[in-house]
């Protein structure tokens, strides 16, 4: 029998009428003679709700990360409770699971835990018994029995390791969107639908803005070759399949432009590049993930970096360096006003320098200054102010013709 992981967000549990709706879908795919595990975030709004409590009674806005953890993770507890009983009103022997209960082992990194296990034996024998688990998505425990988080998106991520620890054929992402789009059509409205899009591609977008997958759970999908397949909640449709391969003989160029708000600046001029190394590994330490790094060397030895990191982390990072270089002449600037714009592809591999022409070609035409710029295999990054950010985005898509179905990669809509 085959064996799938459904994961429901937020807006797909959004209220009672909404998880009755959840509760049908998998009533519908075990008569198609599926076993199914469920996972579920909690409730749209409830984690920032919950967020706004901890903030306003905590010292200077900052709550507890570990008593955050605590309060956060009861959010999905409500949802897998709400699910299991629309489940069984409608004859489906169903029990709830947090992520203890679960198996979802992670480390000690409040807020921002990574996952190290699933001891999925537990999932297991509800299966055998002909029940259906319901799993609280975005935590789990670490090894002294504290509750922590995944961070934001971790539902999606504990769904695609659940899949991978239980060797599921599928895992389904059902979200308030009909699958991965060539960009966001609220920018682009344009944007077409991906019947199909490899591991690779998928990270890429997911890492450079893309909100329809957390990054961590396409890594996941790609480590243990777990098909991901994004559809919409509220609508039918084949959605997108995440797999290995392109899925077409002669791949396109680009398969999509990815853009995020999310994005801060933050530039450092130190009198040696020795100074540098340290930086780095203080903000890892705060776990602070930093991207699209430029260094220039001086001829003197002095270098100036530049780099961007999360904006919710911009605040937090200024800290840890005025810190760090607090004995040095280092001077630190920044700007929180970022976007980020990416063009994303198999094809750059071979067409790399073509492919920056035309993006800064095309940046340019709409008197836009790309103010870093960053590559990797698949990829072309481009920082631009917060303002240029759609512009960018509307010229890229045009530039690469992705508004045209391209056949086995685009949907026909």
């Amino acid at each position: 029998m085959t064996l799938v992981v459904q994961k429901f967000g937020g807006t797909s549990v959004g209220g009672t009428d909404r998880i009755d709706a959840v509760a049908e879908r998998v009533v519908a795919a075990r008569d198609a003679g599926r076993e199914v595990v469920v996972v579920v975030s909690a409730m749209a709004g409830e984690t920032d709700r919950l967020l706004g409590l901890a903030r306003a009674i905590s010292t200077h806005g900052r709550p507890n990360p570990r008593e955050l953890d605590v309060l956060l993770a009861t959010g999905e507890q409500v949802t897998i409770a709400l699910l299991c009983m629309a489940l069984e009103k409608r004859g489906i022997t169903a029990r709830s699971f947090t992520g203890r209960q679960a198996g979802i082992v992670t480390d000690s990194g409040h807020t921002r835990a990574r996952i190290l296990e699933i001891r999925g034996e537990a999932l297991l024998e509800e299966i055998r018994h002909g029940r259906v688990p319901v799993v609280a998505g975005f935590q789990g425990v670490d090894a002294a029995g504290n509750i922590t988080t995944l961070g934001r998106g971790g539902s999606d991520t504990t769904a695609v390791a659940i899949a991978a620890a239980l060797r599921a054929d599928e895992c389904q992402i059902h979200t308030d969107v009909s699958g991965v789009y060539t960009t966001d059509p609220r920018i682009e409205p344009n944007a077409r639908r991906l019947e199909r899009i490899s591991y690779e591609e998928m990270l890429e977008l997911a890492g450079q803005g893309s909100k329809v997958l957390q990054v961590r759970s396409v890594e996941f999908a790609s480590r243990y070759k777990v098909p991901v397949r994004v559809l919409s909640t509220f609508e039918s449709g084949a959605g997108t399949l995440i797999a290995e391969g392109n899925g077409t003989v002669e791949a396109p160029e680009i398969v999509g432009i990815a853009s995020s708000r999310d994005e801060a600046e933050l530039r450092v001029s130190a009198p040696s590049a020795e100074l540098l190394p340290g930086m780095i590994g203080a903000l890892a330490g705060s776990r602070i993930e930093i991207d699209l790094i430029v260094q220039n060397l001086a001829v003197d030895g002095s270098a100036n970096v530049t780099f961007t990191v999360s904006r919710q982390d911009y605040d937090q990072a200024r800290e840890i360096l005025a810190h760090f270089f607090r004995a040095s002449d280092v001077r630190i600037e920044g700007d929180s006003r970022v976007a980020k714009v990416s063009v994303i592809g198999n094809g750059i591999r071979a067409q790399r320098a073509d492919v920056a022409a035309r993006m800064l070609g095309a940046l340019a035409r709409e008197g836009i200054v790309a103010r870093q710029i960053a590559t990797s295999q698949i990829r072309i990054s481009v920082v631009v102010r917060e303002t240029e950010m759609e512009r960018a985005v509307r010229a890229l898509h045009h530039e690469f013709g992705l508004q045209h179905a391209v056949t086995g990669r685009e949907a026909n809509a």
